[in-house]
């Protein structure tokens, strides 16, 4: 898939691994307040469904932070808030917007390849080693982090 995409010039990935850490701490904040939010909502509806509903809360638990990447990377501005505040977009092979699903399992290599540690630093390595500063789940999916300033 990255074999057909077009050469970027260095410098809309020149630098944006630093970045994408500082990116990464803020969207699991925002993460980390939403799954909150939802496990009280999850609880609060577990009482009126007599216990049924609180077997939403694996679901919450596993799948905020792939929804909330699919929902913003997915989205008009291709980026998670993280991404925007630090200056970073996703982009589809050839410059094209992410569309939910790709930004979906793009989110779910990541917190796969974070959840194992060896699986996380083939990942990183993968970054350091490229000229282009993709991880290994960015190749995988065909989507690049670039400088959106």
């Amino acid at each position: 898939m990255s074999e057909n995409m077009p050469t970027l010039p260095p410098e809309a990935t020149a630098g944006v691994l630093t970045p994408r850490l500082f990116a990464y701490l803020v969207d699991i904040c925002v993460i980390a307040v939403l799954m909150v939010m939802l496990f009280v909502i999850v609880a609060v509806l577990g009482v009126f469904t007599f216990g049924l509903a609180w077997f939403l809360f694996p679901l919450v638990g596993a799948g905020t932070g792939v929804l909330y990447s699919a929902v913003t990377v997915g989205g008009s501005r291709q980026s998670t808030i993280g991404m925007r505040m630090l200056g970073l977009r996703v982009i589809g092979p050839g410059g094209t917007r992410v569309d939910f699903i790709t930004a979906a399992v793009h989110a779910l290599l990541f917190y796969v390849a974070a959840g194992t540690v060896l699986v996380l630093v083939i990942d990183i390595l993968v970054g350091l080693l490229r000229d282009d500063r993709r991880l290994l789940h960015d190749v995988l999916t065909g989507l690049t982090i670039v400088n959106a300033r």
